[in-house]
C-alpha cells in the first residue's frame, strides 16, 4: 500500500516552495490586470491578409498607442488592450491600421470598461472568493458534525482550498512578468471554479476518511488516513484525468478569448487533485498528532 501520510513532510515541502515563489512574485511585480479591472478597450481586430505583430506593435506606436498591449489570437486576429476610447474613435484606428498596413481590418469584438468600474469589480471578486471559502468551511463543518471537532474538518478544507487559490495567483503573477499575462473578470469565474472542483475532491476523500473511522478499521488515525486515500485514489485521478482531457482540448483549439479562463481551470484540476491527496488529509493527522513540526519540512525529524 502506497504510504501518503509518511511522505507528508514532502508534499509539505513541495507547497510551501509554491506557495512562497507565488507570494515573492506578487509582492515584487504584483498581477497584471486587464480591461475588466483596470479599465479601458479590449478589442479584437482582424486583418486580412495577416500582418505580423511586430508591424502592427509598430503602427500602433506610430498613431499614439504605444501603450496597448497586443495578443495574437490566431488566424490574422489580434486582441487590444488600450486607453479607453469610443467605438467610433475604435473604428478610426482600425481604418488607419488597414491603409497603413495594407489590409482589410474588422472589428469583431469590442468591450469598455471605466477604470470605476474596474475598481469595483476588483472589489466584487474578492468578496466573492472570500464568501465562497467561508460558505464551505460552514458546510463541511455541518457535514461531519458527527465526527469529532468537526471545526478541524473545516478548517483544513479550507487551508488546502487557500493553497490552491495562492498557488495559482502565483502562477499568474509569474506568467504576468514573463509573457505580459493578464488577468479580468474569467479568471475568478475560474477561481470560483477551482474552489468547487478541488473542495468536492477533498469532501470525498474526506467522507471515506469519516467511514473508515466508523469501521474502527485501525486506532492509528494516520493508517485510517492512509486508507482512505488509497482507497479513492483511483476514483480522484480518474474524475481528475476525464475533465483535465477535455480542458487540454478546450486550452488547445478553445479561441484566444478564453484561453487563459481554461488554463486557469487547467492548473485548478491538477492542483486542487494534488491538495485534496496530499495536503488536506495530511493536515488532518498532523493536526489529531499534533506533529506542527512536519509543516516545516526542512527541521530535523524527531527521534
Amino acid at each position: 500500500m502506497m504510504d501518503f501520510v509518511g511522505k507528508k513532510r514532502w508534499f509539505f515541502l513541495v507547497s510551501e516552495i509554491l506557495v512562497v515563489a507565488g507570494i515573492i512574485s506578487l509582492a515584487v511585480f504584483g498581477l497584471k490586470p486587464g480591461t475588466d479591472f483596470a479599465g479601458g478597450v479590449s478589442m479584437t481586430l482582424q486583418f486580412s491578409p495577416s500582418v505580423e505583430q511586430s508591424q502592427l506593435r509598430e503602427e500602433m506606436a506610430k498613431l499614439g498607442y504605444g501603450e496597448a498591449t497586443i495578443q495574437n489570437a490566431g488566424e490574422g486576429s489580434y486582441i487590444i488592450h488600450t486607453q479607453e476610447i469610443t467605438s467610433d474613435q475604435a473604428q478610426a484606428l482600425a481604418d488607419q491600421l488597414g491603409a497603413e498596413l495594407d489590409s482589410q481590418v474588422e472589428i469583431t469584438d469590442y468591450y469598455s470598461a471605466s477604470p470605476t468600474v474596474g475598481a469595483e469589480t476588483a472589489r466584487n471578486a474578492g468578496i466573492a472568493v472570500i464568501i465562497a471559502a467561508v460558505a464551505m468551511l460552514f458546510y463541511i463543518v455541518w457535514a461531519f458534525r458527527r465526527m469529532p471537532s468537526p471545526f478541524r474538518w473545516g478548517t483544513c478544507a479550507i487551508i488546502a482550498l487557500i493553497h490552491d487559490v495562492f498557488i495559482i495567483v502565483g502562477i499568474f503573477s509569474i506568467l504576468g512578468w514573463l509573457a505580459g499575462v493578464e488577468i479580468d473578470a474569467l479568471f475568478i469565474t475560474g477561481l470560483l471554479a477551482v474552489v468547487g472542483y478541488s473542495i468536492n475532491n477533498t469532501v470525498v476523500i474526506f467522507d471515506r476518511i469519516r467511514e473508515n473511522v466508523s469501521r474502527h478499521i485501525s486506532p492509528d488515525f494516520g493508517v485510517t488516513v492512509n486508507s482512505s486515500i488509497v482507497e479513492t485514489l483511483g476514483r480522484s485521478l480518474n474524475t481528475s484525468l476525464t475533465t483535465l482531457f477535455v480542458i487540454l482540448a478546450l486550452f488547445l483549439f478553445g479561441g484566444a478569448t478564453i484561453h487563459y479562463f481554461v488554463l486557469v481551470l487547467l492548473l485548478g484540476v491538477i492542483i486542487g487533485t494534488y491538495s485534496s491527496i496530499c495536503i488536506s488529509s495530511q493536515l488532518l493527522v498532523v493536526w489529531e498528532r499534533g506533529e506542527w513540526s512536519t509543516l516545516l519540512p526542512w527541521t530535523k525529524r524527531p527521534t
